[in-house]
């Protein structure tokens, strides 16, 4: 009865500071508590906007617990769309790049899914690259850190059967209108996508067909209001690019293709 009435204390407190999902919240931070006085400072700091990911320490993606350290980007669900894409292409042991990787979760997923790859990941941020280590070291992986290609080693050019990249495509002036959590406890850079939204995505494509293998494939995230346009940036790069969507999540993704676009067919990626 005790808990039952804190968990409804705690319920009360967050709902109050505009957590939507307050019960469920209270049992997660009960859970994670190791003592009283840690719960109270964990009440509190959500009550204060911290993401409820950075104070548990990890987010709930793809089924699995991937671990997510203050400061850096948390996984959306809406993301996991992207992870289905590419577990609809890549085959065991594929070389798969998780780049502008943040926690690693994107790249921890399809190796989950996958049951063995040869795995990277990149970020061009510190404390994303330390996160995601935990994430994708343990399966086996590597991360690097650095800008983008300049990242990776070498020996991966041209290698490389599936690129993930969920690039910041928020424009610039966007930025102030997003949830607090997001703009004031995310790094700029994770978010930040230029004037257009469209800025880190441009320099992905431009690199994407020195590294990606014959036939290889580069997913990106996108919103549903940009997706043309970063299909056109694809195709462009020399890449054929596809739109898919799944209206339940919110979520879409452009899938490209190293492969030449036959005139006047922009969806000749077959799955």
């Amino acid at each position: 009865m005790a808990n039952v009435t804190r968990s409804a204390s705690i319920a009360t407190t967050l709902r109050a500071a505009g957590c939507v999902f307050a019960e469920d919240e209270a049992r997660l931070l009960i859970d994670a508590a190791r003592h009283p006085d840690e719960l109270r400072r964990m009440v509190d700091q959500r009550r204060h906007g911290l993401p409820l990911e950075h104070i548990v320490g990890w987010a709930d993606f793809c089924g699995k617990r991937m671990t997510v350290s203050p400061g850096v980007f948390v996984p959306r669900r809406r993301t996991e769309f992207l992870v289905r894409q590419a577990a609809m292409i890549a085959q065991p042991g594929a070389v798969v790049v998780d780049l502008c990787c943040g926690s690693g979760a994107i790249g921890a997923a399809l190796s989950d899914h996958l049951g063995s790859c040869e795995l990277h990941a990149a970020d061009i941020h510190p404390a994303a690259v330390q996160c995601a280590r935990r994430n994708v070291e343990p399966r086996g992986g590597r991360v690097h850190q650095g800008d983008l290609y300049d990242a990776l080693p070498l020996e991966l050019r041209g290698r490389v059967d599936v690129l993930l990249a969920n690039a910041p495509y928020v424009p610039t002036e966007s930025i102030g209108m997003m949830p607090p959590e997001a703009r004031l406890h995310e790094p700029k850079v994770a978010l930040d996508g230029g004037a257009d939204g469209l800025a880190v995505q441009r320099r992905v494509a431009l690199g994407a067909a020195r590294w990606l293998a014959p036939g290889g494939f580069l997913i990106v995230e996108t919103s549903g209001q940009q997706a043309l346009a970063t299909a056109g940036i694809l195709d462009e790069a020399g890449l054929s690019a596809q739109v898919v969507s799944d209206e339940g999540l919110d979520a879409t993704a452009v899938v490209a293709a190293r492969e030449p676009l036959r005139p006047g067919n922009r969806s000749s990626v077959s799955f």
